[in-house]
C-alpha cells in the first residue's frame, strides 16, 4: 500500500443501516442480536438521517419511532480522507463509528475505531516484507516478487517449532475482529515456507479457518533457504507438526504480567 491509507481502503461497505420509522424496540432487538453494533445510521434509501446509538434508546418510548430519538446532528467522514484524519475525528468526538459519504451524500460505508487500528497494524507489514526481501536478495543474489493473496493454511511448511498457547487467545480475538495482520510467505519454486505468522495461523487452525490473507515472496528461481532447512531439521512439514506450550508463558506476555 503505498502512501497513507485513505478512509475507503479500510471502511467496512456492507453497512447494517435502519430506517427513521423503524420503532425503538425493534432497533434495540437488532442491536443485541447483531454482534459488535452499538449503533446504526438511520437511512432513508441512501440518504444518512441520523445515527442511533444504544444511549438513545435507553429511557425511549418502545413504541416511538428512531427518528424522535435519533441524533440529526452527524459527523461523517469521506472515502478519500485520511484514515489519520478520521482517527482524530473519532478521538476528539468520542464517537466509535463514522458513516461514510460519497460527494452526493450518499452512504458508502463506515469506519470505526476498530478499522482505524487495523490500518496501523497493516501498514507495519509491508516495511517487515522489505526488509525480508531485501536480506534474501543479499544473501541469494536472486530477483524476488511481491504479490498479496490469499493462501491454504494446510500448504504451509513452518519454519518455528513451538507457539504458546496463552498467545493464541489473544490472536483469536484479532481475527473475530478483523485486526490480525497478513501473514508473510516465501514461495520458493511453489513450496511455501511460512517466514512470519506461526502464532496467528496456529489460531486461526483452530478457529477452523482453511485461508488467510498473506503477502507472499516469490523467489524467480529456486534457492536455497535458511529457513527451509531449520524446518527440515525441525522436521516440520506441515501446521500440525507445530508444538502448542501450554506449560509456559509467551516472554512477552510473562514480561507483561510481572511489570503489573
Amino acid at each position: 500500500m503505498s502512501g497513507k491509507p485513505t478512509v475507503g481502503e479500510y471502511m467496512t461497505r456492507d453497512v447494517e443501516t435502519v430506517s427513521p420509522e423503524d420503532t425503538v424496540s425493534s432497533v434495540a432487538k437488532r442491536m443485541v442480536e447483531t454482534a459488535g453494533h452499538k449503533g446504526f445510521p438511520v437511512t432513508q434509501g441512501r440518504t444518512v438521517e441520523g445515527f442511533v446509538s444504544a444511549g438513545d434508546l435507553l429511557l425511549a418510548d418502545d413504541d416511538a419511532p428512531v427518528f424522535t430519538v435519533m441524533s440529526e446532528n452527524l459527523i461523517v467522514a469521506h472515502p478519500d480522507m485520511k484514515v489519520t484524519d478520521a482517527a482524530r475525528v473519532i478521538l476528539r468526538s468520542g464517537i466509535q463509528k463514522l458513516p461514510v459519504v460519497d460527494d452526493a451524500d450518499n452512504l458508502v460505508g463506515i469506519i470505526s475505531n476498530t478499522d482505524v487500528v487495523r490500518s496501523q497494524i497493516e501498514r507495519a507489514t509491508p516495511g517487515k516484507v522489505g526488509k525480508l526481501m531485501r536480506t534474501l536478495e543479499q544473501i541469494h543474489g536472486v530477483e524476488l516478487d511481491e504479490e498479496r493473496r490469499e493462501v491454504r493454511l494446510d500448504d504451509l511448511t513452518p519454519t518455528q517449532a513451538r507457539v504458546y498457547a496463552d498467545e493464541l487467545e489473544g490472536r483469536q480475538y484479532e481475527l473475530d475482529r478483523g485486526l490480525a495482520e497478513p501473514l508473510v510467505v516465501i514461495d520458493n519454486d511453489g513450496v511455501l515456507h511460512l517466514a512470519d505468522g506461526h502464532h496467528r495461523v496456529m489460531a486461526a487452525h483452530e478457529m477452523g479457518t482453511e485461508r488467510m490473507d498473506a503477502y507472499v515472496i516469490v523467489t524467480r528461481t529456486p534457492v536455497d533457504l535458511g529457513m527451509a532447512k531449520t524446518a527440515e531439521k525441525e522436521g516440520l512439514e506441515s501446521i500440525g507438526d507445530i508444538e502448542v506450550v501450554d506449560y509456559a508463558r509467551h516472554p512477552l506476555v510473562e514480561t507483561t504480567k510481572r511489570l503489573q
